[in-house]
């Protein structure tokens, strides 16, 4: 009998069993303070944040051959299984347990979801429950890993890329997160800015995106030279605009209350994705190339990941610089990766990493009091150049462990099972030999 056959649902079992000896009952509901305003704008944030992974999904399931569509997009749904689970057992306390010198939250603090329904709200949270920054925050959690997979996609083995997804969400997911989010991490105790996760979700998952397109190595259709075209562009449209309405939630709800600043972000944040869609197309014509739908939607998402640390910064008009900036940035790194022998599929790296980097810079640039007075250090525009150097510091510190760090979780997970399928199955597709579905009947 092969133990590995089983182990998996042996550790869910597990799990189960130690949740009916740990049921985590509340003592005594905290209500004082409590806004039921803001607690249901919350409530419908967190339902937005979700809904942008099966939106990832389309996005990422569109832009794949026909081959390798329902694999791609299931890497999508399951984490919004393996994440969930993993977020109550201990991923909210190692982002947000009581500080182990900044760096790192205590695992006890919330093991098991102790204390999240009889607890106090969260520090910076003041007015909706603990239990619903908790799930907001998981939403964040879920989307990360799955930003990953564009980066090696049609060549990655199933049950490796669900190891990986655990191992990359407590090595590099949620130190980043206490770093920037927890009142004593390290960045934030420095006054870095990242409203909603420009750093924690995006630089993360661009920087391990590289190390992942690296380590895996080049699928056999890139070294010849023949890969398929995207399976198909109406996907990526809707998943497109699930991920743009996902995305208020996302920006909006970082607020973490229902007010001014609330509507600052959700404005920006729809201004800076028009501009950054537009930016894309636009530059493609200057290199001789048509208008097309991915080009908008792909210039869409980059605008979108730019703004998101600056979207409770910067004003409205900033954010149509910020996109526009980022779009055709992005555009030209992505541009450079093809003509390289980088085999990043769907330029995750180009898109998230450098649109998140973008995002940091242009938030040490233009972040402003006037727009959220409780910020410390107003931006570069201003005259200060405090902030926009803690920025760049963090940006360069961020960077190293979020790659490096993803590079030793690819090399151990490597370990325990291969990463890489066989040439066979990468021919034969990963719907077929990982799932044993198709989109379109084999011949």
């Amino acid at each position: 009998m092969e133990i590995k056959k089983y182990l998996p649902l042996i550790i869910l079992l597990a799990i189960s069993l130690w949740a009916v000896f740990m049921p985590a009952l509340p003592t005594k509901i905290a209500s004082e303070g409590i806004n039921s305003g803001d607690t249901a704008w919350m409530l419908a944030a967190a339902g937005l944040v979700l809904l942008m992974t099966p939106g990832l999904a389309y996005f990422y399931g569109g832009m794949v051959n026909s081959k390798n569509v329902i694999s791609t997009m299931f890497q999508s749904f399951i984490a919004m299984g393996v994440i969930s689970l993993l977020w109550v057992v201990i991923g909210f306390s190692l982002a947000f347990g009581d500080s182990i010198g900044g760096f790192i939250g205590n695992p006890m603090t919330f093991l098991m979801g102790k204390g999240i329904l009889d607890g106090q709200p969260w520090s910076l949270a003041p007015t909706i429950p603990m239990v619903v920054f908790f799930m907001f925050q998981m939403k964040f959690a879920v989307i990360a890993p799955a930003l990953v997979t564009g980066s090696f996609a049609e060549r990655i083995n199933f049950k490796s890329y669900v190891i990986l997804m655990v191992l990359f969400s407590i090595f590099v997911y949620a130190p980043l997160a206490h770093w920037t989010w927890h009142p004593q991490g390290w960045l934030f105790s420095r006054n870095i800015l990242d409203f909603a996760g420009g750093t924690v979700v995006h630089m993360s998952a661009g920087w391990a995106a590289l190390a992942g397109a690296l380590f895996l190595k080049r699928r056999k259709a890139h070294l010849e030279a023949n890969i398929l075209p995207p399976a198909n562009i109406p996907f990526v449209l809707l998943g497109t605009g699930l991920l743009w309405f996902g995305w208020f939630g996302f920006n909006a709800g970082s607020a973490l209350s229902a007010g001014q600043l609330a509507g600052s972000a959700f404005a920006v944040t729809n201004t800076a994705a028009a501009a950054a869609g537009l930016a894309w197309v636009l530059f493609d014509t200057t290199r001789g190339k048509k208008v097309s739908s991915l080009g908008f939607c792909i210039g869409a998402v980059v605008g979108l990941v730019a703004i998101t640390p600056a979207a409770g910064y910067v004003t409205i008009p900033v954010s149509i610089f910020i996109g526009t900036v980022a779009g055709i940035t992005s555009n030209f790194f992505a541009h450079l990766k093809s003509k390289s022998t980088l085999d990043d599929t769907l330029d995750v790296f180009p898109c998230h990493g450098v649109g998140g980097m973008v995002g940091m810079v242009m938030t040490g640039i233009f972040a402003s009091k006037a727009v959220n007075g409780a910020i410390i250090d107003e931006g570069l525009f201003t005259g200060s150049f405090t902030l926009f150097t803690n920025h760049l510091i963090a940006l360069v510190a961020v960077s190293a462990y979020a790659f490096g760090v993803s590079w030793l979780v690819l090399k151990v997970t490597d370990f325990i099972e291969p990463l890489r399928v066989s040439e066979k199955d990468e021919k034969e597709g990963l719907d077929m030999s990982q799932h044993d579905e198709f989109l379109v009947e084999p011949r």
